[in-house]
């Protein structure tokens, strides 16, 4: 593989065309065979995993979680790549058919959107992750991972591409860029001429660089500020497990709970409990003064906790006396991911799903939810924040786009 970034994005543009028109039967062989390949290879991805683990010794415990391939991780990554082959192709789906005044058939067909670039940090499992769903939906795409990853995304690349030439398919429908320095993500943020869309996945920082100095097309994702709230109905035993679960069982990623939102009428006999649950947990808790007054071990919260994302065992706690308050604070400091809300009341339930402003809103359940293979994607290519042109988790369809297919006999414009 070449680090022209020139070349890269003409062999890309080149593989695209060719995948547009590749049958599901092919596709899904493939997939099948990405996973049997990366089974096989299960022992050389480690290794090249450990190689990057050796160098992380100056990241923070979060990022090292994230990094960090095992057997188990490999086999779920090679179970999301057989649940990809087992979904419905979106290409050539039919969204709306009509015909017009004119006698003319019209139809909004699905097609790839083309050539999908990534920018992401130390999550090897996004490489195969997207590079499922791009071959899947048609597209080519081209990976630019972080540095702390390189040995483990180059490993698993090649595996991939190695299975494309054996099937006889153009490799470089899955590229991956070896030059990971900040100048070459700036070139790949100004490719235009090749580039589709750009997908960030990481931390805020790498979002906001790469939403406020891209000139191609970007889909906004990632920053998980995921609130639960605990209305004054809420079940204790359930809120509890909840929260815990939320809170601790993947802290580094961006569907864990950061902040926890509780009703005054519930506070004095639910917060100690959920806090304690927290405490035996690992978990330091910082609050406001009411829960202070309630717990004595909750530390004080700084104005920008309420703002933070911790991907660590850290939550901040606030007492409020009613669900619109809860929802105001919820929707001001929120990075529009995933909200919680844990209560018997139908109607605030039914309201807390209306009014909060964020891409996945749930009653009673966990927001570690939030993910494409839980949701049945078989795996996801980032989770967006925004509103256009995708919003939650995206998986084949949210990477295509549609082009009207117009067929007449003869009509001209009167």
């Amino acid at each position: 593989m070449t680090d022209d970034l020139t070349q890269i994005g003409a062999n890309a543009k080149q593989a695209a065309f060719q995948l547009a028109n590749l049958d599901t039967e092919t596709k899904n062989r493939v997939l099948n065979t990405f996973a049997d390949e990366l089974l096989r290879n299960t022992n050389k991805i480690v290794a090249a995993n450990q190689a990057d683990l050796k160098n992380a010794t100056d990241l923070p415990a979060k990022f090292v979680d994230r990094l960090t391939l095992t057997t188990e991780r490999i086999a779920d990554m090679a179970a999301g790549l057989r649940q990809v082959a087992g979904l419905a192709d979106p290409i050539g789906n039919v969204d709306t058919g009509f015909t017009n005044k004119a006698g003319l058939m019209i139809e909004q067909r699905r097609v790839p959107i083309g050539v999908i670039a990534m920018i992401f940090e130390a999550r090897p499992n996004v490489s195969v992750d997207a590079s499922a769903l791009t071959f899947k939906s048609g597209n080519a795409v081209i990976l630019r991972g972080g540095k702390e990853a390189i040995n483990s995304n180059t490993a698993l690349v090649n595996i991939l591409r190695s299975v494309l030439k054996v099937n006889q398919l153009n490799e470089n429908a899955i590229q991956i860029i070896q030059d990971t320095s900040h100048e070459m993500a700036n070139q790949l943020m100004h490719l235009n001429q090749y580039v589709d869309v750009l997908i960030p996945r990481g931390g805020a920082g790498l979002i906001k660089t790469v939403v406020q100095n891209a000139t191609v097309p970007v889909i906004e994702t990632g920053a998980g500020n995921c609130h639960i709230y605990v209305d004054q109905t809420a079940d204790a035993q359930m809120a509890t497990n909840i929260i815990v679960n939320a809170k601790v069982q993947r802290p580094s990623v961006c569907n864990a709970a950061e902040k926890l939102i509780i009703n005054a009428n519930a506070a004095e006999k639910l917060l100690p409990k959920i806090a304690q649950a927290l405490a035996d947990n690992g978990v330091e808790l910082r609050g406001d003064d009411r829960s202070q007054q309630i717990v004595n071990s909750i530390l004080p919260a700084a104005d920008e906790d309420w703002s933070t994302e911790y991907n660590d065992l850290i939550m901040a706690v606030k007492v409020v006396d009613t669900l619109d308050e809860a929802i105001n604070h919820i929707n001001q400091y929120s990075t529009g991911h995933s909200e919680a809300i844990i209560t018997n009341d139908y109607a605030n339930a039914k309201k807390f799903q209306q009014l909060i402003d964020s891409a996945c809103v749930y009653v009673n359940a966990s927001t570690r939810f939030t993910d494409g293979f839980e949701f049945g994607f078989g795996a996801e290519i980032g989770i967006s924040t925004q509103k256009l042109h995708a919003r939650g988790p995206m998986g084949l369809n949210e990477i295509t786009t549609t082009k009207y297919v117009i067929s007449g006999n003869g009509q001209i414009r009167q």
